[in-house]
């Protein structure tokens, strides 16, 4: 299922955004690149080529000096389509990089073209290609959707950050790779034909949950638990579980088509996109396996879930020393694999019974013998038949403070022995007779990025060689290979087809990997793998299924026939009087609640007339039927009564004649004069002297408006003639005074406006149809005491009245309260609402935030003070409105805190080994020299005369050392951390040849046959001298960071320049690799201490004064 919709401009980084259609012509010449040949024209259920694909590169000289609001790349060719590239130097709207990948000729290509491609975009790190930004995703393109991508592809402050290596020398380098995938007849393609086999509908933003149910389905067992759970006919799908997913399953097994899914969701409640965005395929496994459990209880079926799913392991913790040991026994539905460093399932499971040493500071305390070197772990007693594998693809990166995706490689077996090295998984109370070698039933995949991807599954049912692939509706025969292998992740190195052209191996991230795998137990295969038939379901789920299926049809004919058929839809005076003042206060009626009829075209109205008499009971003489008409200022009104000719023609020539817009209903008013006796008379002649008019009435003291009735006035009569008639109407006596008003029209605004009563109804220009509402006269007196006194001002607070739910902006997910409000509140009139709300004097300490209605989350940045005029500004997002806004409480006045810059700066003390993080609070135009004098009389210095400095660290390294007169306007502490310590006396005296050096801690890790270098933990500065060898170097480094001689004996030290070591013998001058004085990039040449990274973590307390 594919999550990425065409998204608003202002979304949160990485979500994709549809840019609009580019109105520019083709005029490039496509450029070669590197491509494979085109695939094979096949369907995609046949085993097929490997995809076209390939890398292109953008080179974009000068590019600060771009002027367009848009750039294009040069047309290149893959898959023999041509795209290129649509770059925003200065954000579309944003202030990040945009970027996306376009159909380069899209405005020439046929009706109806479509194609799809999974690509990646990337800017180019050209210091250290490892900070190289590349973000994923794949598309349908076609002609509403020709370009596709990221609008916020990357901070503009970060790309233009000379110091960050991405645009050096004003080039910045972009590179596209694409790999274009033929679908061919894709519209007509049977599964059920094809595979016997149906999909899931894809029902928008339920991300994994079609490929789980597809999973669960293709479990026998499971399947056959489900029918047999007791469901009754009076139960409503959308309400019950079992019964929805009954329904579900029996639609999979005998349904010829795909199957919608809209039922199950409702039953579990996850029936919004935002359900499904805050959680995972474990947490929704769960939620239905819960809730199945739970219905299950004291069924023929109870414990099956167990049965299926549930294994056991035990958490132990066994001291070293004395005899001492706890247990703990844990059930499991499913295993959480870790994927980062392991290369296979099976090395993920030797990290999960790992054992850890629980010594030094972190002794374990054993009841009546203290603290105690132990050892802590993990064992299993026993697997479950079905074993249930989450594999942890999504992990949060704490340094990008963000979700992202591992797409590393990581096998898994055709076969899996958990008994392998004399059972070294399995705890001691094991049964060791029960063999746990499992085979591979299913393959959950995910393609593309963290915020967005496409899932599917790849699952055997008969445990045979067949693969299939269950894509959404889709379902197609695969081999081994594509389930297996190709999920496997990582990078696959395409083959070079034009090695003349371009000699570097293209390597390319694969982006489609596993992150779920269901296993079952090869003993108890045959129990699983049973046979599901009709005598497994319910009578009356048969029945219900065959009804909605007679139904389905049933309504296919109708829109087979819609043609045939006019829609005549007729409001009645009752109509209008239970609607007025309960769904509606403008206009008349609200056409789609009133009573419609389906009419052959062909029939003659005068027949229909017929049909209405037996409906209503009004006999065919006493019915008058009005058209309605949209007038220029967009009501709706009766416009005039139908002809004694127009009668005779039929229903269809009769809808053309209504509608000059292309609509299949007919609308109509049926007019009924009633006598004394109140039964049905012969409506009154009409003749253009009489005028058709329809009346309101209002009461200030319950603000209550309400339909009283119609009349036919003469249009040289004036409303002094009728007042008496009015007053009955409202049950007032017949001199009370009154004062009408023309209701006129609503949108964009109210107008509603005095009739004078002393003149003509043609003179006030009223004509049929139109609306007076009235209301007794109020003396100016008692006008104070009702909200909304006259019937003007009572319609503009309808027009504008809004609810609006506030949220705290720490818990954006649950509304605290509502207010109802006008959309015409200034900016003071609804933070001072707010603030009584809140029971807050100072409602300038209030400060709100928008929503945004794709995301469902608050907008990045808050309302300015008084930087909107009015409510509906606040609430309108785009072309949607929202009824939804954040707030928070500040401790200083807003206004006050926009001239100020907050920001979080870990210090780092000179001695103690402890991090404080302080967050700095001072007026824009202040400089790093006065955050320091700040954070002085904040924290604990070593002696008094101590200075202090600032640095920028990222990814364990020091980026830049801030100059105290830096304005801290600019400095941007969301990505990097800002560190503050003292400057140590050494650095205070340098020497002429005396050089201050980068240090940092590094490991190795080989990737994908690669040697990468990472760093971590915290790096520092070091004075080395003229001379000095890298022993006399290692005994300050030893004593500064406290090592112990056993560790620090295992210690490896290198010289690192761009990332690549060269290590150091003891006798090695140090200073002489540091030639270059002010080399760019500094960061990058430094004294690198290679040893494993098994350093407690230091203490970071949070200190949450604010200046």
């Amino acid at each position: 299922m594919t999550v990425m919709a065409p998204a608003p401009i202002d979304q949160q980084e990485d979500e994709e955004m549809l840019v609009p259609q580019s109105d520019l012509t083709d005029n490039h010449q496509p450029m070669e690149v590197v491509a494979q040949p085109e695939a094979a024209n096949t369907v995609e259920n046949q085993p097929v080529e490997d995809p076209p694909s390939s890398r292109f590169t953008w080179r974009i000289e000068n590019f600060s000096r771009l002027n367009a609001k848009k750039h294009y790349s040069e047309v290149f060719v893959v898959g023999g389509y041509k795209w290129r590239i649509l770059l925003f130097p200065k954000g579309n709207n944003v202030d990040h990089l945009s970027m996306y990948l376009d159909v380069a000729d899209s405005a020439s290509l046929p009706y109806g073209w479509s194609r799809y491609a999974q690509f990646s975009l990337a800017v180019v790190n050209q210091i250290h290609n490892k900070y190289s930004i590349r973000k994923d995703t794949q598309h349908q393109f076609n002609a509403r959707e020709s370009d596709w991508g990221f609008t916020s592809f990357m901070p503009l402050g970060e790309l233009y950050d000379p110091c960050r290596g991405y645009l050096v020398n004003d080039t910045l380098i972009v590179e596209a790779e694409v790999v274009v995938r033929r679908i061919v007849d894709y519209w007509t393609y049977d599964s059920k034909k094809e595979t016997g086999y149906v999909g899931l509908k894809n029902q928008g933003a339920t991300c994994y949950m079609n490929s789980l149910l597809q999973t669960l389905y293709h479990i026998p067992y499971f399947r056959k638990a489900v029918y047999h759970m007791p469901t009754t006919e009076n139960d409503m799908p959308s309400g019950s579980i079992p019964l929805a997913l009954q329904s579900l399953f029996y639609k999979l097994q005998y349904s010829d088509s795909s199957v919608a899914t809209k039922e199950l969701t409702k039953s579990f409640g996850w029936d919004t996109h935002d359900s499904f965005m805050q959680h995972d395929v474990q947490e929704l496994n769960r939620v239905l396996c819960e809730k199945l459990e739970d219905k299950m209880k004291g069924t023929v079926v109870e414990g099956t879930i167990q049965q299926l799913f549930e294994g056991h392991h035990m958490n132990y913790i066994e001291c070293i020393n004395v005899d001492y040991k706890s247990t703990r026994k844990e059930s499991f539905y499913d295993l959480q694999l870790d994927v980062k460093g392991c290369h296979d399932v099976y090395a993920s499971f030797d990290k999960y019974v790992e054992v850890e040493r629980l010594e030094g500071d972190n002794k374990y305390h054993a009841e009546q013998y203290g603290l105690q070197d132990a050892k802590k772990g993990v064992l299993f007693i026993d697997f479950p038949p079905v074993l249930q594998l989450q594999l942890k693809r999504f992990e949060y990166d704490f340094m990008r403070d963000t979700m992202v995706k591992i797409n590393d490689r990581y096998e898994f077996p055709l076969q899996l022995d958990l008994d392998r090295d004399g059972g070294k998984y399995l705890s001691p109370d094991a049964d060791r007779r029960v063999r746990n070698l499992y085979t591979l039933h299913s393959v959950l995949v995910h393609s593309g990025g963290v915020h967005g991807g496409h899932y599917y599954a790849f699952i055997r049912p008969t445990l045979s060689d067949q693969w299939y692939k269950f894509d959404d509706e889709r379902v197609t025969k695969e081999d081994m290979k594509r389930a297996l292998e190709e999920q496997y992740g990582g990078e696959e190195e395409l083959p070079q087809t034009n090695p003349g052209f371009n000699n570097t191996p293209f390597k390319f991230t694969k982006y489609s990997n596993a992150y779920m795998l269901v296993y079952i137990r090869e003993s108890d295969k045959d129990k699983i793998i049973c046979n599901v038939d009709e005598k497994d379901i319910a009578e009356h789920l048969r029945e219900r299924l065959k009804k909605e299926q007679e139904e389905k049809e049933h309504k296919k004919k109708e829109k087979a026939e819609a043609h045939l058929y006019t829609i005549i839809k007729v409001a009645r005076d009752d109509d209008l009087a239970g609607q007025i003042g309960k769904d509606i206060y403008f206009d008349l009626v609200d056409h789609d609640k009133v009573r419609s009829f389906r009419i052959q075209k062909q029939i003659t109205f005068n027949v229909f007339k017929e049909e209405i008499a037996k409906e209503f009971g009004i006999p065919v003489q006493f019915q008058r039927f009005w058209l309605w008409a949209k007038r220029q200022n967009h009501t709706y009104r009766p416009n005039r009564p139908l002809t004694p000719l127009e009668e005779t023609q039929s229903v269809g020539t009769l809808r053309e004649v209504s509608n000059k817009v292309h609509n299949a209903e007919l609308r109509l008013f049926l007019e009924v004069e009633l006598g004394l006796d109140l039964r049905p008379i012969a409506p009154p002649d009409k003749t253009k002297e009489d005028i058709l008019l329809f009346f309101k009435h209002y009461n200030p003291e319950k603000e209550e408006l309400r339909f009283v009735g119609r009349l036919f006035v003469k249009s040289t009569g004036k409303p002094i003639e009728i007042l008496s008639k009015l007053n009955k109407m409202a049950g007032y006596a017949p001199d009370e005074e009154i004062n009408l008003y023309e209701e006129i029209k609503f949108e964009p605004s109210v107008m509603c406006e005095p009739i004078d009563k002393k003149i003509t109804f043609r003179a006030s220009q009223l004509e049929d149809g139109d609306i007076v509402c009235f209301q007794k006269s109020l003396p100016v007196e008692s006008t104070e005491q009702f909200r909304y006194p006259d019937v003007p001002s009572f319609l503009e607070y309808v027009h504008n009245r809004q609810i609006v739910h506030f949220r705290s902006l720490e818990k954006p997910k649950e509304d605290d309260f509502c207010l109802e409000m006008s959309r015409l509140y200034t900016y003071d009139d609804v933070v001072e609402r707010v603030a009584q709300q809140l029971g807050l004097n100072d409602p300038s300490k209030i400060r709100l935030t928008s929503h945004n209605c794709y995301s469902q989350q608050p907008k990045p940045q808050p309302i300015k003070y008084r930087g909107v005029d009015h409510l509906s500004d606040m609430l309108v997002h785009y072309n949607q409105t929202s009824d939804i806004l954040y707030y928070e409480v500040l401790d200083i006045p807003l206004p006050e805190l926009q001239g100020l810059k907050t920001l979080k700066v870990a210090f780092h003390h000179a001695t103690k080994d402890e991090v404080v993080i302080h967050t700095i609070r001072l007026p824009k135009q202040s400089t790093v020299g006065d955050v320091i004098n700040d954070l002085k009389t904040k924290v604990e210095l070593s002696h008094p005369d101590a200075e202090l400095r600032l640095l920028e660290v990222f990814y364990h390294k020091i980026y830049k050392i801030f100059p105290p007169n830096e304005k801290i306007e600019n400095i941007n502490d969301q990505y990097w951390t800002l560190r503050a310590e003292e400057i140590p006396e050494e650095e205070k005296n340098l020497g002429p040849n005396d050089r201050l050096i980068h240090v940092y801690h590094f490991t190795k890790e080989t990737a994908q046959n690669q040697m990468q270098i990472l760093n971590f933990g915290e790096p520092f500065f070091l004075v080395i001298h003229e001379g000095e060898t890298l022993a006399e170097i290692k005994v300050r480094i030893q004593k500064k960071l406290q090592v112990p001689d056993e560790d620090f004996a295992k210690w490896k030290f290198a010289f690192l320049s761009l990332g690549r070591p060269e290590y150091l013998q003891d006798s090695d001058i140090v200073s002489s690799r540091f030639q270059r004085r002010d080399v760019y990039g500094a960061w990058e040449q430094y004294l690198g201490l290679e040893h494993s990274d098994n350093a407690p973590k230091r203490a970071y307390a949070a200190n949450q004064d604010v200046t």
